[in-house]
């Protein structure tokens, strides 16, 4: 005769305060809540963030993060949205006007997150990385040289 409890099991998910804490924030989307959650639990556990908090974006009726990467970087905002959602540049906007820089957190249904820096305007590209030369235009000053 084996020791395991006859009762159900319980999903831990819906028993962790961060959850109910999202809840009580009272956004009618559950999957949103559910997406914020894990983009919390990466946050927290995975990127090893600090000070992540969950607040409401009444504009928008959904959960957003807010945390720092380490220790004295500044806060930034993180909105988790399911994949399938969409965006408008008025919701980004409004994430944007808080203040802090934002990063986009697409969920998808197998928990696949996928993150995004989102700006304030156009945002210059950083130089390649590395040895990286322009074969295309050596060769054809070579076989102009030539002729």
């Amino acid at each position: 005769m084996s020791d395991v409890s006859e009762k159900p099991l319980q999903n831990w998910i819906l028993l962790h305060p961060t959850y109910l804490q999202m809840q009580k924030l009272e956004v009618e989307d559950k999957e949103q809540i559910h997406a914020a959650f894990l983009v919390y639990m990466d946050l927290t556990e995975v990127r090893r963030w600090k000070e992540v908090s969950c607040v409401k974006s009444l504009e928008l009726q959904l959960v957003l993060l807010e945390g720092r990467e380490k220790e004295g970087a500044p806060i930034q905002t993180v909105l988790p949205l399911p994949v399938h959602r969409s965006l408008t540049h008025k919701s980004i906007r409004q994430v944007l006007d808080r203040g802090y820089s934002m990063l986009l957190c697409a969920v998808a249904s197998d928990s696949t997150l996928v993150y995004q820096r989102m700006t304030d305007g156009l945002v210059t590209p950083d130089p390649p990385v590395g040895p990286f030369q322009d074969a295309g235009r050596r060769q054809h000053r070579k076989r102009r040289q030539q002729h």
